[in-house]
């Protein structure tokens, strides 16, 4: 049966890590962080009696199968031997227990029976894994867990916190052993106990600190460090009414007649703080219990492969049914269901978000805070989802599009008792805030000319992909290189003179449309070269002679570029089309996923699977640069570096995952370089080195690189309190003198045009925003004609509010929003770069009057 995979096994080739290597953050992204129920409600759900999990009918199976396409086509072949099942336990380990503070020495002993033998158990010739080893070490984890949040009840009952020692704690235990018995894992759970006490009474000192002055438009109200009763701050620091807080002793009524016999019910005595610091820390230690207690057997199954595929290397995934729906939904830039985000809270499905042109916005009989407490398909019974994971209540919610979904929902504010029932229509949900967008940057120049640039945020690479269908699309048009040549062609249609590309939060993507982004800037020739397990080296071209855009280019990296955009930005280095500025070098992820959905492989009982067994992503190939270097490890080191903290990081990056492939290269490809950076590089690095020197902003980024360094060099925490205040004074001074620095500059002078891709398909501009230190000013959109040259959307300016009005990046008058020191870089090497070159000289640039 093995032998058929190669005909279907490259359904789609991905460069990306869109589907992060697995690890429990996304599965306790279930709950929210909502300290609002109380603790004996909170406990009694938490607590309720956990049935040791055993794997499902199919699970054997899937990890067959999983074993075997890692062992034939992962791109090590490296057989599933003895050495792959040590690493497999430890990742397995690592992954429920990374700080080492669950599992004892008994328990790793216990465990060790399986250290050699999971490949004997999980490659059989029945072709069904024994997968048993990991729920019975999976259920031991929840024992663990258990122990822990009831000894931390206990503690919160029974001890009496104070912090006047030189007790240190160190939080980060991944590379210390896990604790020898039971008495010394308590240890460490209550010294983490302590830890959070504490840090509890910090938060609530910064409480009080802000209730003691509250200002109200521009006066200070001085509170003496209470909140007065009627008055309630809200989140933007005003002073309001709260009907929900005012009350009347009783007795003083004023709105009774005398003799009335109408009583009012005393309010319920205020908490004290350290009620509620136990109160608080109560919720989350249960809430997570409470998460695990919840999983089911797929989940377990989904940890426990993914564990294996890890060994390989740490990008191959074994995706569950939930988590390759979210795979294509971030290629996709799109999902069907209601058009709403949701999040866990108190157990309760809640309304977070709803997006725009959703089934659940257009209905108007849905609002944010609502909760989802059951879902009906359409004809079907209600099923009720209150305590049900995140994922699974969402997956009854998501559907087909034009499918009907019926769900109950208690009105936000509203008692549990009070419910509704909502039908939709399900629909296609695009989402905006993922695809790529711009701005035009407006700067005056010398005699009163402007010069723009342009800016093109692009988050990831995403294309059309749906993994039921074996040419992984689905017919939908959104497409990363589509949508950033419109955004070029309204930049060059707005006179734009360079053009910085932002990749900086770009994780990677669709190996294709990296390889289509980069032919826009090139005429054609090889961007990436690809060499499979067997050694066979392969290019991938842009064949495509037309250029969307030829003029300056700056592409802006950070350590967290991985991936596809590693593969654009060493391209258009190693053509010489581009300038790439950023940190010391991008991400390090020089390998190729392929994702193989396992449903048509798995028969059960003799016929198929009625439930979705999922996918596997795994590594199948490695990238090379035209040059022939591999991004594998090294990255891609900008041509000019700026000063970060994450340059000399050992915790980003790609070498400091666990089973990371090796860096290497491979002969150069031929390719004509067009050395459009190399004449002009050594003076923009001059340039650039004097500005970062005497920046402000970059001083405070070396200030932070120097305390980073001595955290790092310490490792520990202390637990006295007067010695964290004194820290934190010291912290919250420095940052309080750089907030007052900054509202002292002089504001820039500049004008910022924010484009989405809707926009950019329009005439003209949108309203024009003006850059100020305290955030982003619009401009007056009632001033009249703008003139024609500016290429203003009068129709879109209309929409603006009063002329004035401030969007308020942080609604703190005090405390301007943090600045881009490396986009305000870019900019400025691009100012540069553009004077140096003859035929853009800035003097020369056409630019538009004011």
């Amino acid at each position: 049966m093995i032998k058929c995979y190669a005909v279907r096994i490259l359904l789609l080739v991905l460069s990306g890590n869109l589907v992060l290597s697995f690890s429990l953050t996304p599965l306790l992204a279930r709950q929210a962080t909502a300290d609002k129920t109380e603790s004996s409600e909170i406990a009694e759900k938490s607590t309720k009696t956990f049935q040791p999990l055993n794997p499902g009918p199919a699970d054997g199976q899937i990890a067959f199968l999983t074993a075997r396409i890692l062992e034939k086509y992962q791109y090590l072949q490296q057989p599933f031997n003895a050495t792959v099942s040590r690493k497999f336990l430890d990742r397995y380990l690592e992954t429920l227990d990374p700080m080492h503070v669950h599992f004892t020495q008994a328990d790793l002993a216990d465990f060790e029976r399986y250290r050699t033998n999971l490949n004997r158990m999980t490659i059989t010739p029945t072709n069904a894994a024994d997968t048993h080893p990991g729920f019975e070490i999976f259920n031991r984890f929840v024992e663990r867990l258990k122990q822990r949040v009831d000894y931390v009840d206990e503690l919160l009952k029974t001890e009496k916190f104070t912090f006047d020692s030189d007790e240190r704690i160190l939080l980060n235990r991944k590379d210390q052993p896990y604790p020898k018995d039971l008495a010394e894992a308590k240890k460490l759970w209550r010294d983490r106990l302590r830890f959070e006490y504490l840090q509890e009474e910090l938060g609530k000192l910064d409480a009080k600190k802000k209730s003691a002055g509250v200002t109200v438009g521009n006066e200070r109200i001085e509170v003496q460090g209470t909140v007065q009763p009627g008055l309630t701050p809200t989140l933007d620091g005003a002073i309001e009414q709260s009907a929900t807080n005012s009350f009347v002793s009783a007795g003083t009524n004023s709105n009774l007649q005398p003799g009335s016999s109408e009583t009012t019910v005393e309010p319920k005595p205020k908490k004290t703080e350290a009620e509620e610091i136990v109160e608080t820390l109560t919720h989350r230690y249960h809430r997570n219990l409470h998460t695990f207690i919840d999983f089911d057997s797929d989940d377990v199954l989904q940890i426990y492969l993914t564990a294996l595929a890890h060994a390989y290397d740490p990008h191959s995934d074994y995706l569950g049914k939930a988590s390759l729906d979210s795979f294509a939904i971030s290629m996709n830039l799109s999902l069907f269901g209601i058009g709403a985000e949701l999040m866990s809270e108190d157990g309760f499905c809640t309304i977070n978000k709803l997006l725009p042109g959703g089934p659940a916005i257009k209905s108007k009989k849905i609002k944010e805070k609502d909760r989802i407490v059951a879902v009906a398909q359409s004809n079907q019974p209600p099923v009720d989802i209150i305590d049900m994971s995140l994922n699974k209540a969402v997956s009854l919610i998501r559907g087909p599009k034009g499918t009907e979904v019926r769900l109950t929902v208690v009105p936000a504010g509203e008692d549990s008792a009070t419910r509704k029932q909502v039908t939709l229509i399900r629909d296609e949900i695009s989402l905006p805030d993922s695809a790529a967008k711009a701005k035009i940057i407006e700067l005056p120049v010398t005699r009163g000319a402007n010069l723009r640039l342009g800016v093109i945020d692009l988050p990831s690479f995403y294309a059309p992909f749906d993994p039921s269908n074996s040419r992984g699309t689905n017919g939908l048009k959104s497409s990363t290189s589509e949508d950033v040549a419109k955004l070029l062609a309204k930049l060059k249609q707005e006179n734009v003179r360079g053009v910085i590309l932002d990749l900086r939060h770009n994780g990677g993507g669709s190996l294709e449309e990296a390889i289509k982004l980069t032919g826009l800037f090139i005429k054609e020739g090889p961007v990436v070269q690809v060499r499979g397990f067997d050694g066979s080296i392969q290019e991938d071209r842009d064949n495509d002679p037309s250029i969307a855009y030829d003029g300056p280019l700056i592409v802006l990296t950070s350590r967290f570029s991985a991936s596809a955009s590693e593969i654009v930005a060493g391209a258009l280095q190693d053509y010489g089309r581009a300038l790439i500025v950023g940190d010391a070098s991008t991400h390090g992820k020089g390998t190729v996923q392929s994702v193989q959905a396992l449903h048509d492989f798995l028969r059960f009982n003799g016929r198929s699977l009625t439930n979705d067994p999922g996918a596997l992503k795994f590594t199948i190939k490695k990238f090379y640069r035209a040059s022939g270097a591999s991004t594998q490890k090294k990255g891609v080191v900008p041509d000019i570096v700026l000063p970060s903290i994450l340059n000399d990081s050992k915790e980003f990056g790609e070498s400091t995952l666990d089973n990371a492939l090796e860096w290497d290269e491979i002969p150069s490809a031929k390719y004509e370089r067009v050395g459009m950076v190399e004449p002009y590089l050594p003076e923009l690095r001059k340039r650039s080195a004097l500005r970062v020197v005497s920046d402000k902003d970059f001083q405070y980024i070396q200030e932070d690189i120097e305390w980073y360094k001595k955290q790092q060099a310490d490792k520990t925490v202390s637990l006295n309190e007067k010695e964290r205040l004194k820290e934190k004074h010291e912290l919250d001074a420095k940052a309080k003198a750089r907030d007052k620095e900054r509202l002292a500059r002089k504001d820039p002078q500049e004008k910022v045009y924010e484009l989405s891709l809707k926009q950019a398909l329009e005439p003209g501009l949108p309203a024009p925003m003006t850059k100020t230190n305290s955030g982003l000013t619009k401009l007056d959109a009632h001033q009249g004609p703008v003139p024609a040259a500016v290429g203003t959307n009068l129709a879109a300016a209309a929409q603006y509010p009063a002329p004035g009005a401030v969007i308020e990046d942080n609604p703190d008058e005090d405390k301007p929003p943090l600045p881009d020191a490396d986009l305000n870089e870019a900019e400025h090497i691009l100012v540069d770069y553009l004077s140096l070159i003859p035929k853009n000289n800035v003097a020369a640039v056409h630019v538009h009057p004011e």
